[in-house]
C-alpha cells in the first residue's frame, strides 16, 4: 500500500492510481477533485471520497450490513459552525485497500448505494418551472411606417 502523507486532505497521486487499478474490475473509475478531497465515480455517479490517502465509501440502510466493519471507524465529516457534521461515507479498512477483491465487492455496495441516492434526488428534486421563452409581439404601427 502506499505510505500516507499528512498535512493536507488531497490524496498522493499514488494512491489515486492505485485505487484506480484495483477497483477496475467495477468499470471505468473516474477521480474529480473536490473541496481538497477527491471524488470517486464510476457510471456517473459518486460512490467514494478519498481524503490523505483514506477511501471513504457511500453507506446508505441497505449496505449499511455490509460496511459494518466500518461503523466503529469515524465517517467522513466536517465542522459547521462548531459543530461536527457526519456524512454517509464510510471509511474503508486499511487492510481492504490490498485486497482488490474484497475492495471490489465493497465498492459495489457503495455504487449500489450512490444509484440509490442519485435515484431519490431525482425523484424528490423540485420540478424547475420552463424558462420564459420570449415571445414576438408585434410593434404598433407608427405614423411613419404606415402607408
Amino acid at each position: 500500500m502506499v505510505a500516507k502523507h499528512h498535512g493536507t486532505d488531497a490524496p498522493s497521486a499514488e494512491f489515486v492510481e492505485f485505487l484506480c487499478d484495483q477497483m477496475a474490475p467495477l468499470g471505468p473509475i473516474t477521480m474529480r477533485r473536490m473541496f481538497g478531497k477527491v471524488g470517486v465515480f464510476c457510471e456517473g455517479v459518486m460512490f467514494g471520497i478519498v481524503t490523505e490517502d483514506t477511501l471513504y465509501v457511500r453507506v446508505d440502510a441497505l449496505n449499511r450490513v455490509t460496511f459494518q466493519e466500518s461503523a466503529s471507524l469515524p465517517p467522513l465529516n466536517y465542522v459547521k459552525q462548531g459543530r461536527t457534521i457526519d456524512l454517509a461515507f464510510w471509511r474503508v479498512p486499511d487492510r481492504f485497500i490490498d485486497d482488490a477483491d474484497t475492495l471490489v465487492m465493497w465498492a459495489q455496495a457503495a455504487l449500489a448505494a450512490a444509484h440509490r441516492v442519485a435515484a431519490n434526488r431525482a425523484k424528490t428534486a423540485p420540478k424547475r418551472r420552463p424558462t420564459p421563452q420570449p415571445t414576438s409581439r408585434s410593434l404598433p404601427a407608427t405614423a411613419e411606417t404606415q402607408p
